[in-house]
């Protein structure tokens, strides 16, 4: 029957840090969003090489489309992956960052001073899911849950070019562009962006 099994790794010990500030949920499970750049959400997974090495995933989503905004691997969990990833969104899609709700859990990465004062001096505002409860951002539960059974799970990545390379054509190309959406009915999130396929 040509079955064979799909191997799940340990979820690693995350170093638990006190927020420096923490946020109200303005969401509260409501992912419905009617313009694009408006509300984002955002989160932090781990993805293993095939060696055992733990790389760490920075992801924004656009909760208008499901898109995915920008995906960013790095060898460490930090604030720095996530400032880096959120600067690299804003200026990817060229919108008012004032204008912008960022949800995220409240991972210390997304409460620190160092991403709290970055999002302060572009004007973001930030929302902050309830401590222990996944589904107050289950958009980017879901999305990570794909991109591992679908490509992580699936493959043997050597090397960070090779994580990066994979986790890239995932997330821009397969995802946006040809992966339909329940939530967009059954249109990519480009076809509900743009209202046509892009390649």
């Amino acid at each position: 029957m040509h079955l064979y099994y799909i191997p799940r790794r340990r979820k690693p010990n995350y170093k638990k840090g006190t927020p420096n500030k923490l946020f109200p949920n303005l969401l509260n499970q409501n992912f419905v969003v009617n313009e694009p750049n408006r509300v984002w959400c955002t989160d932090f997974t781990y993805l293993y090489l095939i060696n055992g090495n733990i790389r760490y995933n920075c992801t924004i989503n656009d909760l208008y489309d499901r898109s995915v905004v920008v995906s960013e691997n790095g060898k460490f969990i930090t604030s720095d992956l996530a400032i880096r990833t959120l600067d690299k969104a804003i200026h990817a899609q060229h919108c008012d960052a004032s204008q912008l709700i960022l949800h995220s859990d409240q991972g210390v990465q997304f409460t620190s001073i160092d991403f709290t004062s970055f999002c302060e001096m572009r004007g973001i505002t930030q929302s902050i899911s309830r401590a222990g409860t996944p589904y107050d951002n289950a958009p980017m539960e879901r999305y990570y849950n794909t991109l591992k059974a679908e490509l992580i799970y699936q493959y043997n990545l050597r090397t960070d070019k090779d994580l990066d390379d994979a986790v890239n054509q995932f997330a821009y190309s397969w995802y946006n562009q040809i992966c339909p959406h329940s939530y967009n009915g059954y249109l990519t999130p480009y076809e509900k962006r743009y209202g046509a396929w892009v390649i």
